[in-house]
């Protein structure tokens, strides 16, 4: 049954749970939660597109769902700061228009955000405190703080009359995590005692056995690493990675070398972490201009592009086009984070690019330390929280797999997996998937957001496997041709490659318009689809591709 879940369908007895990103997928985090004839959202992020999307850099979820339903949306609340939980605000908010709420640094951030779309005075963004409690609509809301690779991450208890739901954002349980406060147990346990319906939670560690591990012991390591090293030293991590910028900054100072930041990124984080009371109490950086006039042993570069973003600062000294900053033979740079999937190729481009500098690359897993929980971290959260039903979320399938695996060995009695779109009823009665709702992504072209599957990303994903040829057919008042077609190709042929394939080409187009009937040569449509049938099938036959055409028809008296 095809149910319309307007706020009319949303009875007061009944809770819904509804993600349209990230269940299924890792990044792209938007969820929905319905109830009494409103429904919240938590998260709306993006992830970064790659080479199969050529000419979008920023993929989000397709909000259309709830974007036919905005009056009914009481607001969003945001877990923490990273691009996967809100990068997509500045893009969907304006399909939306509800109130916003986040903590102190996710604020200061999302503010410059905000601002570089103009957006800043619209939106309605209430900053809340850490641990703190309000109501969005009929959902009362209390954060829990968490540790996780940024400040502020908070898991979101949302209490209702139909059952209370711990979401838990991004986390791990990090007994040292040196910027921000610590995970507080003392409420964890005591959800325990509220009989918890539901736990949606994060999956990213699933396979994972053991504990992500501490921030601390990421200080030790990095120390002994940069204390062995005598030249000018590079450290590249997620510049949202405050605690590991907190890290990289006390071992500079430690080992007798000033910072310098760079890369845009690096340098909004930092100011967003000062105005929220981080990074407090350090040396002044050293500007990109001054680094030359200290010795190469005094300096450490805190840089973006650790995942080898083509623009980010580390790759543009590696490929020495960077205005102020080098790296010469016998210098290092460190890489302190993980491969995200996908990016190995980029990595290692950029790593040899840096060997064939003679620059030393030192890339040890001892350095860096996950932010998402390993299975003994979900088994402890299971075990503190101790909810009826569990709903795996931000993950791939097979984490998601996992993670309600790990939950049936707790004994949580229900687990429940989903994917994007998936209408999940947690209550009344057993959790049950009860519809599958339109679900997408979105991605950022130029300056407007499309579909995935458009014919627009479509057109240009052909054209670049393809590429393109456009013809041009000048006819007289017959309808015979006057004159050659004119054929203009992209991405087919080299600029000095002898021209026998072109004139093939244009006999065969010649050929197709000369075997048209009278009628049909007075008739642009009928010479058009001759004329781009004889080219695809000439090029294909030529060449094996099936490129984007276009014809042009030009008649005269």
């Amino acid at each position: 049954m095809n149910r319309s879940y307007a706020g009319s369908d949303l009875g007061a007895d009944a809770l819904y749970f509804l993600p349209l990103g990230g269940t299924g997928e890792i990044g792209m985090n938007l969820n929905l939660y319905g109830h009494k004839g409103a429904w919240l959202m938590v998260d709306l992020g993006i992830t970064f597109a790659d080479e199969r999307l050529p000419g979008v850099d920023v993929l989000m979820p397709d909000p259309s769902f709830i974007e036919d339903r905005r009056d009914d949306l009481a607001g969003l609340v945001l877990t923490h700061a990273h691009e996967d939980h809100i990068g997509a605000v500045p893009y969907i908010w304006p399909l939306l228009r509800c109130p916003v709420y986040a903590t102190r640094f996710t604020s200061a951030l999302l503010r410059r955000k905000l601002a570089e779309f103009g957006l800043l005075d619209e939106v309605p963004l209430t900053e809340v405190p850490l641990s703190g409690s309000f109501s969005v609509g009929p959902f009362d809301i209390e954060l829990i703080t968490l540790t996780h690779s940024i400040p502020e991450p908070n898991a979101v208890v949302i209490r209702t009359d139909a059952g209370s739901v711990l979401h838990t954002g991004d986390w791990k349980l990090d007994p040292e995590p040196l910027v921000g406060d610590n995970y507080d147990e003392t409420r964890l346990k005591a959800l325990a005692e509220e009989d918890v319906l539901a736990m949606v939670g994060d999956s990213t560690n699933a396979m994972v056995n053991g504990v992500a591990g501490s921030e601390a012991d990421v200080r030790n390591r990095l120390r002994d690493v940069v204390s062995g090293l005598t030249q000018r030293v590079a450290v590249a991590c997620f510049a949202s990675n405050v605690a590991r910028l907190e890290t990289v900054i006390r071992v500079a100072e430690e080992t007798g070398r000033r910072v310098c930041l760079l890369g845009r990124s690096m340098h909004r984080i930092v100011e967003c972490a000062r105005e929220s009371g981080y990074l407090e109490g350090h040396q002044p950086f050293v500007s990109e201009d001054e680094i030359d006039y200290l010795p190469r042993n005094e300096v450490l570069l805190l840089c973006t592009g650790s995942q080898g973003e083509p623009r980010a600062a580390l790759w543009r000294i590696a490929r020495g086009d960077h205005p102020s900053v080098g790296l010469d033979k016998g210098d290092a740079v460190v890489f302190s984070s993980r491969v995200i999937p996908g990016n190995e190729t980029k990595i290692f481009e950029l790593q040899n690019a840096l060997v064939e500098a003679g620059v030393d690359i030192i890339d040890d897993r001892s350095i860096h330390v996950s932010g998402h929980p390993g299975r003994d971290e979900l088994i402890q959260m299971y075990q503190w929280v101790r909810p009826q039903i569990a709903v795996p979320v931000h993950g791939e399938r097979r984490h998601l797999a996992a993670h309600a695996q790990i939950a049936k060995e707790c004994q949580i009695p229900q687990q429940i997996v989903g994917r994007n779109g998936a209408m999940i009823q947690l209550a009344p009665g057993e959790a049950k998937i009860i519809d599958q709702v339109p679900s997408g992504r979105l991605a950022y072209e130029g300056r407007r957001l499309v579909p995935v599957n458009s014919p627009v990303i479509k057109g240009r994903q052909k054209l670049v496997f393809n590429g393109a040829a456009a013809i041009t057919l000048v006819l007289d008042e017959h309808g015979k041709l006057d004159g050659e077609p004119e054929i203009s190709t992209i991405g087919l042929f080299e600029p000095d490659e002898p021209t026998d394939d072109l004139e093939e080409i244009e006999i065969a187009v010649r050929d197709a318009v000369g075997r048209l009937g009278k009628r049909d040569r007075r008739d642009d449509a009928a010479v058009e689809e001759a004329a781009q049938q004889a080219l695809r099938r000439t090029v294909n036959r030529l060449l094996g591709k099936k490129p984007v055409t276009m014809v042009h028809v030009i008649r005269f008296e």
